[in-house]
């Protein structure tokens, strides 16, 4: 399992590469990759910032990740998120997943995204032509994570 929480962009073909790197179990990879939209709910965005609080952050990414690794046995998982100030078109969050077989490798991946974006503890602000304002959580999003049968993943520290 790898969890980075960072500022700098990342490359997807190096990180994909570094996953897959001597596991000759992995016959399938599955990614997502969430970009900076120019238009939300209406307005042009012009930046949108990402906030975090550093160490609990990382926590509950590790968390999901286990709850992955409990539905899906062998897999292996990569987060990366990014925080700070990004403009459109900028890579925001990279989630990889690796398993012996694709239908694993595009449900655990699926599922980690679901529950990073309900979880995690980001807080996005976004600069749009009508001034900023805190992007709320969608609901979509808990629509999704519903679907999974279970409730949020435990995230706190004993």
């Amino acid at each position: 399992m790898t969890v980075r929480v960072q500022t700098e962009d990342f490359d997807l073909s190096t990180e994909v590469a570094a996953l897959r790197a001597q596991n000759p179990k992995i016959g399938a990879v599955a990614c997502f990759v969430g970009t900076v939209r120019d238009l939300n709910d209406g307005s042009a965005v012009e930046t949108m910032e990402l906030e975090h609080y550093p160490g609990m952050t990382e926590k509950s990414l590790a968390a999901i990740v286990e709850a992955a690794r409990g539905r899906w046995p062998g897999i292996e998982v990569l987060i990366v998120h990014r925080v700070g100030k990004l403009v459109p078109l900028d890579q925001i969050v990279l989630v990889a997943t690796t398993a012996a077989h694709r239908g694993d490798a595009f449900a655990s991946c699926e599922f980690v995204m679901d529950y990073l974006k309900t979880e995690a503890p980001f807080w996005k602000k976004e600069k749009t032509d009508q001034g900023e304002r805190w992007v709320d959580a969608r609901v979509t999003d808990d629509a999704a994570l519903a679907r999974w049968g279970r409730g949020p993943v435990n995230t706190k520290s004993e």
